[in-house]
């Protein structure tokens, strides 16, 4: 005798379907990585912030470091990086065209507006390697004395800032750099600098046009600059003569300035980076008709997603880094 089992179906328990929210799967977890990847930057900003809230009376004055322009000389505060993030944001217009291109099937379209997008993510990438190359060299120069301050130089008539070979030369006499192969086995330093303290201190004493300029904000909200007695007396308890910035020292101001530099714009750098070679590779299955043959550019959509958040990462960064 046959026992008759009843066949029950299983209670639903996921109405979405295969593509809950109108999304494909890619498409989800693309949007699962970028809420990920926001949590990350949202970290490091917050880390920054606490950092320059918590050093604001020292911490340096972006109008003051970034003034460069490649190919002019001259003081051109943010110019260059509203350039870049003018070519970045345009790129993401860019990106949205094809998107749409894509929706409508149109493959000229698509690989058009795809070849610009990598274009402006490569100036992009290119200008911040230029500004990180130009931020590591440095400039000016400055002094770090024995309390880790950092002390520039102004024009005492201007109130622009001067390089240390503008005033200072350098003492004939021979300096050896300490290294493990050739010195006590334990001691090692980085580059020689091209003055010394004492040759600082001379030029400042022979041009009475000069003054130092410290870390600390006055209450106009600009780098404080002492007077010549005040100067020279500052500037006796300086310790090394720093060029350019590190993970070490920093000619700008406060070390952490230079820390966050690096890593913040580093990972977002990567970020572009990254999304230059994806483009690249769709780029190039465009044109070999590979989202044709699919009947849909579901993935030039997936890429632009990743695109649009590493430019709207960028806009904090431009905001809360360069211009707070």
């Amino acid at each position: 005798m046959e026992t008759a089992v009843a066949n029950h179906q299983p209670a639903k328990v996921w109405g979405g379907g295969n593509e809950p929210l109108n999304a494909s799967y890619g498409k989800m977890m693309m949007w699962f990585f970028i809420l990920s990847d926001a949590l990350t930057f949202s970290a490091f900003l917050v880390s920054y912030g606490f950092s320059r809230f918590k050093f604001i009376e020292i911490w340096p004055i972006a109008d003051q470091v970034f003034t460069h322009v490649p190919f002019f000389h001259g003081n051109y505060p943010m110019y260059y990086v509203a350039f870049m993030t003018f070519v970045l944001i345009m790129s993401s217009v860019t990106m949205v065209l094809a998107v749409d291109a894509g929706h409508h099937l149109r493959k000229s379209k698509v690989a058009l507006y795809m070849l610009l997008t990598i274009v402006g993510g490569a100036i992009f990438v290119g200008s911040q390697a230029w500004e990180w190359a130009t931020f590591i060299k440095g400039e000016y120069g400055a002094v770090e004395t024995k309390g880790g301050r950092i002390l520039q130089f102004v024009d005492a008539e201007t109130g622009h800032q001067i390089a240390l070979h503008d005033f200072v030369s350098a003492a004939e006499t021979e300096r050896a750099q300490h290294l493990n192969k050739n010195g006590v086995w334990f001691v090692d330093e980085d580059a020689l600098p091209s003055y010394t303290v004492a040759d600082v201190q001379a030029g400042l004493a022979a041009h009475e046009n000069v003054l130092v300029r410290t870390e600390t904000i006055n209450e106009s909200g600009e780098k404080t600059i002492l007077d010549r007695n005040a100067s020279v007396e500052a500037l006796a308890g300086g310790l090394h003569v720093v060029e350019g910035a590190n993970l070490i020292r920093n000619e700008y101001g406060h070390r952490l300035f230079a820390d966050f530099f690096f890593f913040i714009t580093g990972f977002h750098g990567f970020h572009v980076f990254s999304g230059v070679v994806i483009n690249v590779i769709i780029f190039f299955n465009v044109l070999l008709g590979t989202y044709e043959k699919r009947k849909h550019y579901e993935m030039v959509e997936k890429v632009g997603l990743y695109w649009h958040f590493v430019d709207l990462v960028w806009v904090f960064v431009f905001t809360f880094f360069y211009l707070v």
